[in-house]
């Protein structure tokens, strides 16, 4: 960068710590994006960090900051847009968990009250045994066992956030580590 001009750009590692970082000055900041920075530490740095090649993760990075504050950002975005994976996202996986476990419960009680006596060999009225068991589908408590009924509807609500750009030192840039 140049003196006052607040157009500099800064690479920071930290070997031990795993982690790097992209800081930029405001007089870049329209020019090298929080997009661009993330991109260059996915695409560049992180996967040659993972494989021990430091300095050339790094020597990645700098030519793709210079590709775009020469004027030639698409080529790093299509690069980018080629190397995108859909994010795991835990959420998703517990709500498929959540509604797999609601869908067995709700249609296994279903199946349970239904399936017997078509398939089932009957015992008596309103027994029937099907699958080494013993169904009592219209049986009513009265003593013995007997089932409860009743509930609710509990819903949380979760947020999600995004963690990265700005920084103290200037007017944007982005983290990463491997």
């Amino acid at each position: 960068g140049q003196a006052g001009e607040d157009n500099g750009v800064l690479l920071l590692v930290a070997n031990n710590d795993r982690k790097m970082r992209i800081e930029v000055g405001y007089g870049l900041e329209g020019t090298l994006t929080d997009l661009h920075t993330r991109l260059i530490i996915e695409n560049d740095m992180v996967p040659a960090f993972r494989a021990g090649d430091f300095s050339g993760g790094i020597a990645k990075a700098v030519d793709d900051m210079v590709m775009v504050l020469e004027g030639n950002p698409e080529e790093l975005e299509a690069r980018g847009e080629r190397n995108q994976q859909p994010p795991f996202n835990s959420d998703d996986l517990f709500f498929a968990i959540f509604i797999s476990i609601w869908a067995i419960i709700f249609f296994g009680s279903i199946a349970a009250s239904i399936l017997p006596p078509i398939f089932g060999r009957k015992l008596g009225p309103g027994r029937y045994r099907w699958l080494g068991m013993t169904f009592e589908p219209n049986r009513r408590s009265s003593g013995g066992w007997s089932g409860s009924s009743g509930g609710g509807w509990s819903s949380g609500s979760g947020g999600g956030g995004f963690s990265g750009g700005g920084g103290s030192s200037g007017g944007g840039g982005s983290s990463g580590s491997w």
